[in-house]
Order: C-alpha cells, then structure tokens, then sequence
C-alpha cells in the first residue's frame, strides 16, 4: 500500500531531476465557475508532461546490475518521454514499446532522449512484447501500474497542497489511473475532506467501464481523441485506489475536451492536451457540487500534440 511517506520520500529522491510546476489562481476561469479555480500547469514540465516523476522514482531504485540491463516500456505517447528523459539522465539505456499509429512527435522525441523505439501493431501487442525484453535483462517501468511510479506521480499532489493548502478539490485525468491515485492519497492523506475526481473520454475510458463492472474491463480499441489517456485497461491496483480515494469518475465527450482546450488556449494563452482539457470539461459538469467557498485545482497534466493535430481539432 502506498502511503504519504512513500510519496514525500519519492518527492525528496526527485526533486533534483523535476521541476516544481507553478499553480496559480484563474480569474477567468473562477468567474467562469463561480468559485475560486487554480491550475496546476504540469504540462511544464520537462517532456512537456507529470510522466518523468514516476519513471526518475522507479528508475533510481535500481541496483547498480539493473541499471546496466537497461529498462523497457510501453506507451503511446508521454510514458515514452518521461522513461527516454529519465533513462539519458540517468545513463541508462531504453527500450520504449510503442504501437505503430503513435502520432509523429511522440516517436521523434523520444528518440531525440536516446531511446531505441519498437513499434507494434497496437498498444496491447507493445504489452504483449514486454516479457521477452525482461527475459533479456531490462526492468519494465510501467505507466501506472508500480508502486514507485504512482508515489513519484503523487508528488504533484503534495505540490498543490504546499501551494493551495486551501484545497477542497482536485480534478485530475485518468489515464490508467497512475497520476489521479497517487494525487489522491498525497491530498487526501492530509487534507481527508477534500475531494478528487477522476476524468476519462469517451472512447478512453477504461475505468469508468471497470468501475462500473466491478472489475478490470479490456477496452477493444482506442476511439478517443485524447490518444494520451489510451490505456486498453486499467489495473486491479489502480482500479482500487480509484474506488478508495477518489469521489468519482467523469467521463466527457471529445468535442466536450475540445471546447475546454479552445477556451484554455484563448484565456489562459497556454496549449493543453485534450487529455488535459477534459478536466475542466468535467468541473463545468460538476459546477454545481462547488460553493463559492470552495478552492477548485484543474491539473493539466500534459500539452504534447502536433501542429498537425492541432489544426484537425476545430473539426471535431
């Protein structure tokens, strides 16, 4: 069980490599909501999103023999980043399984860190692939599903708390559930009446179906356009905490994501993912669980797209 120990110990073993992201109050968007909204702009961080926490606390924890066997891992995208970043920082060597309809800047910059990228035919085939990598040697550095990756991850929960200790809620996306997990017990640990919501896509939702279920839900294919939440599942330990800490899980629409990126880009001059967007997607949802009292933080988590991507969005 991961605990707000293991998450003050990951944010002192990684604060050398990471930056401190800013969270600063919005007037635009607290008019907007009615209530006073903070974003915490994690999508400043290095590799452009949360992802080099969890790899720099798992990949410090390696012996010296494992370091030399290298790592390996899956992604679609930010995962890559984080693990190629965190490798060539730590002189390491990187394996990143990635599947073959991974958007152009994800690949290329992966490769600019130093990592040797295999491209599958789609996400759970990169899984698939895993075990021969491990049977050679290399550690797996999972995206979600390791203790020592969400306890870096929920160093941007303790991040908030130090900048907002009048936090009352949390809006955070949910990928595989990694970040919103670990944010989740780092708040709640401290401040217990606070709230955390969770945010998925349609199309990306892979715990709100496992929630539902009541157990972990295989999704057959990834249709959202928040490409960056694409886990094809979640896990039991994720789903877990997700059911222990956070308050709910609130699935938006694509042109929902969409519509929140326009007007973050307009008012705030910064460019999330849609995979960040959806967050104030879903506190627009969820307005009226708020009072005026209340101190609302939106984490955009990540703002790696193309310019490509970009100008297909308004298509949406």
């Amino acid at each position: 069980m991961i605990t707000l120990s293991d998450i003050r110990k990951a944010q002192e073993n990684i604060s050398p490599y990471v930056k401190r992201t800013p969270l600063e109050r919005s007037k635009t968007l607290s008019r907007h909501l009615g209530t006073n909204v903070y974003i915490k702009y994690e999508l400043f961080q290095k590799t452009g999103s949360f992802k080099p926490r969890g790899a720099f606390n798992k990949m410090m924890s390696l012996t010296d023999e494992q370091r030399q066997k290298g790592v390996v891992a899956v992604s679609g995208g930010n995962h890559a980043q984080g693990v190629a970043y965190a490798a060539a920082t730590l002189n390491m060597d990187a394996v990143i399984l990635m599947p073959e309809d991974t958007p152009k800047n994800y690949l290329d910059a992966a490769r600019s860190y130093g990592a040797a990228i295999e491209l599958l035919p789609t996400i759970a085939a990169a899984f698939a692939e895993v075990e021969r990598h491990q049977e050679l040697g290399r550690t797996l550095v999972h995206p979600f599903d390791d203790e020592l990756v969400i306890a870096g991850q929920g160093t941007v929960g303790l991040e908030i708390l130090e900048d907002c200790p009048q936090v009352t809620d949390v809006f955070s996306s949910i990928g595989g559930g990694g970040l919103a997990g670990g944010v989740a017990i780092a708040v709640k640990s401290v401040k217990p009446d606070a709230r955390v919501f969770g945010v998925e896509t349609v199309g990306a939702d892979a715990m709100a179906q496992a929630i539902a279920a009541g157990c972990v839900v295989q999704l057959p294919a990834i249709t959202s356009i928040a490409k960056t939440l694409g886990a094809p599942a979640v896990t039991e330990r994720t789903m877990l905490l997700v059911q222990e800490y956070l308050e709910s899980v609130t699935v938006v629409t694509d042109d929902e994501a969409i519509a929140s990126l326009k007007f973050i880009v307009e008012r705030l001059k910064v460019f999330p993912e849609p995979a960040s967007s959806c967050n104030l997607a879903a506190a627009e949802k969820l307005r009226a669980e708020f009072s005026p009292d209340s101190h609302v933080v939106i984490i955009l988590c990540g703002g790696n797209f193309s310019v490509a991507d970009l100008c297909t969005y308004g298509k949406v």
